[in-house]
C-alpha cells in the first residue's frame, strides 16, 4: 500500500504542475488525482467530489492534499476535510514539492507530508544575485 496524492488547486495550477511531474516521473506509484476549484465553483460541490476523490485514492495509508494557497477556497475545503478522512494538507504547491512528493512514494503519510514542506521550501532559491 501506499499514501494516495490529492491536488485541490485554483483552476489549472493543479493540473498544470501534475503534467510537468508525471513526464518527469512517469512510472511513480503512486495514486494521484487533481480537483480544479474554478472561480464560481460551489464550495460544497466540491467537497463532495473532493470526498469522493479520497474513497478511491486511499488504499488505507491515507491521502496527501496538496494545495496552491493557505487560506484559499482549495486550502479551506482541503483543511476541512481532515475531519473525516485520514489526510494531511500542506499548502503552498510548487514544482519541486510536487516532484519530492513523487520521488519518495514509500514514505508514511506523516513522513511525505514533511518532504512536501522541505522540497517546497528548498526548491525556492534566488538563483542569480547582481
Amino acid at each position: 500500500m501506499s499514501v494516495g496524492l490529492l491536488l485541490i488547486t485554483h483552476a489549472g495550477v493543479g493540473e498544470a504542475l501534475l503534467k510537468v511531474a508525471t513526464a518527469t516521473f512517469p512510472d511513480h506509484p503512486l495514486r494521484v488525482g487533481c480537483l480544479d476549484v474554478g472561480a464560481s465553483a460551489d464550495p460544497d460541490v466540491i467537497r463532495k467530489n473532493s470526498e469522493r476523490m479520497i474513497a478511491e485514492l486511499d488504499s488505507g495509508d491515507g491521502v496527501l492534499i496538496l494545495t496552491d494557497a493557505y487560506g484559499s477556497t482549495p486550502s479551506n475545503i482541503a483543511c476541512a476535510l481532515r475531519y473525516k478522512h485520514r489526510t494531511a494538507v500542506v499548502a503552498g504547491l510548487n514544482l519541486p514539492m510536487l516532484l519530492r512528493v513523487l520521488n519518495y512514494p514509500h514514505l508514511s503519510l506523516r513522513e511525505l507530508a514533511s518532504k512536501a514542506l522541505s522540497g517546497g521550501r528548498d526548491g525556492v532559491m534566488q538563483a542569480f544575485c547582481d
